[in-house]
C-alpha cells in the first residue's frame, strides 16, 4: 500500500490525540463507520512540544482494529528525533510517518530510513517556518504539513494566515505530493483548507469533541462538499 492508494480526492483524517481514551475503541469505530480511510496519530516527546502525548503503545493497541476495517494510520513525530522512533512506530502498526523540518538535517536520507520499514514518509512545518525554505528539501516525501497551529495541544483555534501558506505549498509542490493540514480545522473553515490546496485534512476536536464521532465526521464530509 502507499499514499496514491490511500488518498482519493482528498481524505478527512480524524486526530486520534482528540479522542476519548476511556471509549477510544468505540471513538474510532464511529469515525470508520462513517467513512474515515485515514487516522491521524500524533507522537509528542515534551521536547520539540511541550506535552509528551500517546506513543506505540496506544499505536499498536489500535492498529488490528484500523488495519481490519482496511484504514491506514498516519504517525505524526512531533519529535526531536524522529529517526530514533521510525522502527517501534513501524513494528506497532504505523503505515507513515510526517517529521519536521525545524530539527531534521537531511530530509532524502531520513525519508529513506523510514521506507526501509515500509513506511511512507512525510515532512511538516511549524508555522513560523518559512514555505520558499521547505519547499526545496521534500525531495523523497509524500507528503508536506502545514501546520495551522503551534504543535503540541489539541484544540487550538486556526491561523488564518495559514491559508495562503497552503496556497503557496501547493503551487510549489509537484502534483504526486500531498498537501496535508493540521490545527483548528472544523466545519466552518475546512472548505477553505480544501480550496486553497489541502487535499489531507486533520481534523481532532472538530470529530472527537461530542457525543457522535461519526456523525461530526460526516458533517465535515459534508462541509467541504
Amino acid at each position: 500500500m502507499a499514499w496514491r492508494e490511500w488518498v482519493q480526492d482528498f481524505e478527512i483524517e480524524p486526530s486520534i490525540y482528540a479522542a476519548n481514551f476511556a471509549a477510544l475503541g468505540a471513538d474510532l469505530e464511529g469515525a470508520l463507520d462513517a467513512g474515515a480511510r485515514i487516522l491521524h496519530f500524533d507522537v509528542g516527546d515534551g521536547h520539540f512540544v511541550e506535552p509528551i502525548t500517546i506513543g506505540p503503545i496506544v499505536l499498536e493497541s489500535i492498529a488490528p482494529l484500523v488495519h481490519a476495517r482496511g484504514a491506514v494510520l498516519d504517525c505524526h513525530l512531533m519529535v526531536d528525533n524522529p529517526e530514533h522512533h521510525f522502527p517501534q512506530i513501524a513494528k506497532a502498526g504505523g503505515d507513515s510517518v510526517t517529521f519536521h523540518h525545524e530539527v531534521v538535517a537531511d530530509v532524502a536520507v531520513t525519508a529513506a530510513k523510514a521506507r526501509e520499514l515500509g513506511l511512507g514518509a512525510g515532512l511538516a512545518f511549524n508555522p513560523e517556518s518559512e514555505v520558499a525554505d521547505v519547499v526545496p528539501r521534500v525531495e523523497g516525501v509524500d507528503l508536506v504539513l502545514c501546520m495551522s497551529i503551534h504543535p503540541g495541544y489539541s484544540g487550538q483555534a486556526f491561523m488564518p494566515e495559514a491559508l495562503d501558506r497552503i496556497r503557496e505549498l501547493r503551487a510549489a509542490l509537484a502534483d504526486d505530493v500531498y498537501v496535508q493540514v493540521d490545527g483548528g480545522i472544523k466545519a466552518e473553515n475546512i472548505r477553505a483548507a480544501r480550496k486553497a490546496g489541502a487535499e489531507l485534512l486533520v481534523a481532532g476536536s472538530a470529530v472527537f469533541d461530542g457525543v457522535d464521532p461519526g456523525a461530526a465526521y460526516s458533517r465535515l464530509v459534508e462541509a467541504v462538499a
